[in-house]
């Protein structure tokens, strides 16, 4: 058994904003398998500043690992506690390795073709035209759940887009959620929660920077605006911590992105816990190429899911891996009359 990385640099359509920055390119890895004639093929979805594997010794770990792939995935796993974003290239490579397709990651309905998953329409930071041609654009998509990431621009801005679709759409007819991404202040957040949940939204996420458990604690606590966490899960490693966490924030939702929190299993520890704590959930991706889209998707609908889930940004790429998953009508479905095209990645083909 032996295995080698590649770096792949995917750049976006268009620049795409969020509170912490415009995004242009993204780094990804690819982790390739071999194994007699059989090929395994994971994703490593760094997420600069964000990740909290995002180091400068993050390519020589992926190496290491390449070196002493032997070793297995339950051992690798183990070791990479502070690199989740490897454990679930490693997680996905062996997987793939063991099935009879390297992308058939977790067999079901939905990788079958026969069974969609809905999910949410993303929209982007940008001016207030740019955003508004976006809401308008997801609507027209057929969209029933719109993500809105607020933040970056005026508040009054960003509510009066909010306004302008509810004016149009009823909740009933339209779900709306935003994303702030930390933007709020704990001494500010409170007045736009109530500002916000006159606009009968289903969920702010992430109001206030993670780390500040104690303040997110009373938001959760006070809010008229169910509150999810996100960016709150990343570097909470050890099931004890984690069970802290949610029982000293006691939010409304968490939100799951497998390469940010330790890959699929990392992912099957929140939900548990979660589920014990009656705190909702739901799974997003983290602007993984296809490849890693492809098994996210696979795994959350195992989770058989009920709300909306964050898989839609498969399209965001000029030089994605071209592959079955497509966007139609507001959910996420597998195209068996479309296939992989795999020769961006080298060592696969």
């Amino acid at each position: 058994m032996k295995a080698t990385y590649q770096k792949h640099v995917l750049q976006f359509k268009r620049l795409s904003g969020t509170s912490r920055g415009v995004l242009k390119t993204k780094d990804t890895y690819f982790i390739v398998i071999h194994d007699s004639n059989k090929k395994g093929v994971g994703e490593c979805g760094l997420l600069r500043g964000l990740s909290i594997d995002d180091v400068p010794e993050y390519e020589e770990k992926l190496q290491w690992v390449c070196n002493n792939i032997h070793l297995g995935k339950e051992i690798l796993y183990t070791e990479l506690t502070h690199f989740p974003s490897i454990q679930i290239g490693i997680e996905t490579a062996f997987m793939s390795l063991q099935r009879d397709t390297p992308f058939s990651i977790f067999p079901s309905e939905f990788s079958k073709g026969n069974t969609a998953i809905n999910i949410n329409g993303l929209i982007w930071m940008g001016d207030k035209s740019f955003m508004k041609e976006q809401i308008a654009q997801k609507l027209s998509e057929g969209f029933s759940c719109i993500k809105m990431k607020i933040g970056a621009i005026d508040f009054k801005t960003e509510i009066d887009l909010l306004q302008s679709i509810r004016s149009e759409f009823s909740a009933s007819e339209i779900e709306l959620r935003v994303d702030a991404n930390g933007a709020f202040t704990p001494n500010d957040a409170l007045e736009k929660l109530q500002l916000l949940s006159e606009l009968e939204l289903h969920s702010i996420e992430q109001p206030i920077k993670q780390g500040q458990w104690q303040e997110m604690a009373a938001l959760c606590e006070q809010t008229p605006l169910p509150i999810a966490l996100d960016e709150e899960l990343i570097g909470v490693f050890s099931l004890s911590e984690k069970q802290k966490l949610l029982e000293t924030i006691q939010p409304q939702y968490i939100i799951l992105k497998p390469s940010l929190i330790g890959g699929f299993k990392g992912s099957d520890e929140w939900i548990s816990l979660a589920q014990k704590q009656n705190i909702g959930w739901w799974i997003t991706s983290a602007l993984e190429s296809n490849v890693g889209l492809n098994a996210i998707s696979q795994y959350t609908f195992t989770k058989n899911v009920k709300l909306p889930q964050g898989l839609g940004t498969g399209s965001l790429y000029t030089n994605n891996i071209s592959s079955p998953l497509r966007i139609s009508n507001g959910t996420l479905l597998y195209d068996t009359n479309l296939s992989w095209e795999t020769n961006l990645i080298k060592d696969l083909n």
